[in-house]
């Protein structure tokens, strides 16, 4: 999908890019704020307080070990349908594309953080902050078509395809690594209360 999104094919399909990720950007975000709503009432409809950050602690770091480990997530194992981009108009396939990464679990689970980042919407335990969090996580998922801005040519296409790929393995890591670190800092909150 990565590859899908940029200006040389926007352009070829007489497409504006910015218009393009703007859409994607907007549609990810949009959606990651309705799941988030949706999980933060679900949570606030469970009895009890003192459940909630050691839980989300737990999960947290417990998602973080498992991408340390490489222990590969549950989830789908597609990517959107590029298709989309000869079959429909422009806002389709970029509001759809958004909304499907923005969703987190109708494309292709490559960190255990996803599933994190749902447990956290749940043990917030608030529609608000849910939508917080999952506005935050729209954009996180949202943001690499925006690396894709430089490509004007083939050439440089072919380029980023590598960089992207040689990138998966390290940027797991720091990801297993951060979530650990996360905990670390709810399992300190939960301490310091």
């Amino acid at each position: 999908m990565l590859t899908s999104i940029h200006p040389l094919g926007e352009r070829a399909r007489h497409n504006r890019w910015a218009l393009t990720v703007g859409a994607f950007v907007t549609a990810a975000v949009g959606t990651g704020v309705l799941l988030g709503g949706i999980l933060g009432w679900i949570g606030h409809l469970i009895p009890g307080e003192a459940w909630r950050w050691p839980v989300a602690a737990g999960v947290v770091a417990a998602a973080g070990v498992a991408d340390l480990i490489r222990l590969r997530p549950p989830g789908p194992r597609r990517q959107v349908n590029e298709d989309w981009i000869g079959t429909y108009r422009g806002w389709v396939y970029r509001g759809g594309f958004g909304a499907q990464l923005g969703a987190g679990l109708a494309t292709y689970v490559v960190t255990w953080g996803v599933w994190a980042m749902f447990a956290l919407m749940v043990a917030v335990g608030n529609p608000f902050g849910g939508a917080l969090i999952g506005a935050a996580f729209g954009l996180g998922r949202s943001v690499f078509p925006l690396a894709a801005g430089r490509i004007d040519r083939p050439s440089r296409l072919t380029d980023f395809s590598r960089r992207m790929a040689s990138l998966a393995a390290p940027v797991a890591r720091v990801t297993g690594f951060g979530l650990v670190v996360l905990a670390g800092a709810f399992a300190a909150s939960v301490v310091l209360a």
